[in-house]
């Protein structure tokens, strides 16, 4: 996919919609994450023009229909209001961090009779939906599926964004940045698969020995388990001086081993 002038080229299956409400463009060093959505609405279509309207606090930069197709509400290089309340790692309000991907899914369904019913009333057949525990919860409900044509294009569209904007080496759902209130792109988004899929394809090995080492030349480190300020905390921050073996590189990080396996900002590593 190509991005001209931070849209996606329009053609037979992107149509650029007009969202004059959001002007505010990112700070330098911005956008630095993905968040993925579901819809919860009728439809790809309905959802992006609504989105559009003026009097809603809500935006995206992308719905992406059942059937493929893109809508593009707000270029790339400006502020959309898909985030809301949320916060990740340290930080919060993930909307001037983030570009906003919605995904057409009607989310969590209960079931009638043979169908599943949605929240705003239209039913689905069996073959749509799945039983499954969100990742945030302990009981299994139903879900409708994402269709094999939006993952795929999905997947195009990071791939897309990351090779434009190589400040971005993070993908989250939004069930991650705000937890308890939102549930969204839920069990039937292959989340992990699609996000951890992207890290290891874009990891660098490094052309170096057995004893291609480096030292943590500040007082504390934090190791995180993705190549991202973001991620995760994989353990305790490493001391200054801690003799380090490393892996691979990414974007500026450094996979690197101790006790165990990590990532570093490469910059507070002295190699040797």
């Amino acid at each position: 996919m190509e991005i001209e002038d931070h849209l996606f080229k329009k053609g037979e299956s992107v149509s650029h919609l007009s969202c004059p409400k959001n002007t505010v463009k990112f700070a330098p060093g911005q956008p630095d994450t993905i968040i993925i959505h579901y819809t919860a609405g009728k439809s790809g279509e309905s959802s992006a023009k609504y989105l559009c309207r003026k009097k809603v606090k809500a935006s995206a930069h992308i719905v992406l229909d059942r059937s493929g197709h893109i809508y593009q509400l707000v270029p790339f290089d400006t502020v959309t209001w898909h985030a809301g309340k949320s916060s990740y790692e340290g930080r919060s309000g993930f909307n001037k961090f983030s570009i906003g991907i919605e995904i057409d899914n009607a989310g969590v369904l209960e079931k009638v009779g043979n169908k599943y019913k949605s929240w705003f009333g239209k039913t689905y057949p069996e073959e749509e939906v799945m039983q499954a525990v969100h990742r945030n919860e302990s009981a299994s409900r139903f879900w409708h599926t994402y269709t094999e044509v939006q993952i795929d294009k999905t997947i195009e569209m990071i791939e897309a964004l990351m090779d434009r904007y190589p400040t971005i080496t993070n993908i989250l759902g939004h069930e991650e940045i705000s937890k308890g209130r939102k549930q969204d792109p839920g069990p039937a988004f292959p989340l992990d698969k699609v996000r951890n899929g992207f890290l290891e394809s874009r990891e660098e090995e490094l052309p170096m020995s057995d004893d291609y080492e480096g030292i943590v030349d500040v007082p504390r480190l934090n190791i995180r388990e993705m190549p991202s300020g973001s991620a995760d905390l994989a353990a305790a921050p490493l001391e200054g001086g801690t003799k380090l073996k490393v892996l691979q590189q990414h974007n500026g990080w450094l996979k690197v081993e101790t006790k165990i396996e990590g990532w570093v900002a490469g910059q507070y590593v002295d190699i040797k």
